[in-house]
Parts: C-alpha cells; sequence; structure tokens
C-alpha cells in the first residue's frame, strides 16, 4: 500500500473507526532498531500515509510529516527500541504519548494480508505459513493509530 490511501479503515470489530470533527490526524509510529513503521491516520479513520524509513532518518520524517498533516499528536509504541525513538523525538513541538504494541505487528501482518491477497499458487497456502514479500511495520503503525481512534471514540 506505501503512500497511498485507503477510502475507509474498518476496527477488528468490523465498526468504522471515528473521531470528533475537532480532532485532527494522528501519527502513528511503530519503532525499530533498523527501520520505523510509520501510518498517518485522519481523525475520521482514513490511513492518508503508510510507510516505512529507517531508524536513523525517523526524526526527519516525523518533522515533514507534522508539518504537512499536522497531527494532533505522535503515538509510540513501547516496543524494544521505543528508547531510542523517544530520545530521537525529543522536543517535538507535538505531544507524544507512549502506547502499547501489543499484537500490533500480527495484526498488521493480517491486514497486510488482507490488503494485499496472495497471488497465483500462493494463494492455496494459508497466510499464517507465508512471510509478506515486504516488510509490515507500517501496517503494525496503523494498528496503534487504530486502537488509539478505537479507544479514543470509546472515551466520548
Amino acid at each position: 500500500m506505501g503512500r497511498s490511501t485507503w477510502n475507509s479503515l474498518w476496527s477488528r470489530s468490523g465498526r468504522r473507526l471515528r473521531a470528533s470533527k475537532s480532532a485532527g490526524p494522528v501519527l502513528a509510529i511503530d519503532p525499530g532498531t533498523g527501520k520505523c513503521g510509520l501510518a498517518v491516520v485522519a481523525a475520521h479513520g482514513e490511513a492518508v500515509l503508510l510507510e516505512i524509513v529507517p531508524t536513523a532518518e525517523l526524526r526527519r520524517r516525523v518533522d515533514a510529516l507534522s508539518e504537512e498533516y499536522l497531527p494532533i499528536i505522535i503515538l509510540l509504541g513501547d516496543g524494544t527500541s521505543r528508547a531510542g525513538a523517544e530520545a530521537c523525538l525529543a522536543g517535538c513541538p507535538t505531544p507524544l504519548q507512549v502506547v502499547s504494541e501489543s499484537h500490533t505487528t500480527l495484526r498488521g501482518r493480517r491486514r497486510y494480508w488482507q490488503d494485499h491477497p496472495p497471488r497465483g499458487w500462493r494463494r492455496l497456502l494459508p497466510t499464517s505459513l507465508q512471510t509478506p514479500p515486504r516488510p509490515w511495520d507500517d501496517y503494525a503503525a496503523l494498528m496503534l493509530a487504530e486502537d488509539y481512534l478505537e479507544r479514543d471514540r470509546g472515551d466520548r
């Protein structure tokens, strides 16, 4: 999916995600040692951007995305590489919130296969036995944003 846009985003339960009209987009980061997944998701649940960047370029890319999309919050997964990413993002003008990464990689992998179903003979194999042809860290970041928007909607 890369830098493309989705028409809509659905939660795990099949409900469309919504946030208040006054809320802006969120920027979610799935930190890693070599690369980070990024997702910009609009308040109404549309994935605006999905991409993977080298960890060394994280701050530069977050600054550029913050300028372009004006997110209301940056969500950072609490995985093993969180401390380095958090230090890299210190001083960002956008509020930073560390959120649970629980099961986001597995759910991101499932979402990747939903968006990019296997073709040819590979469709005969269960996707649980296959590895996507590219990293799916951006989909893990999407799961962070989806969880945040779903929780945020439930708090209202």
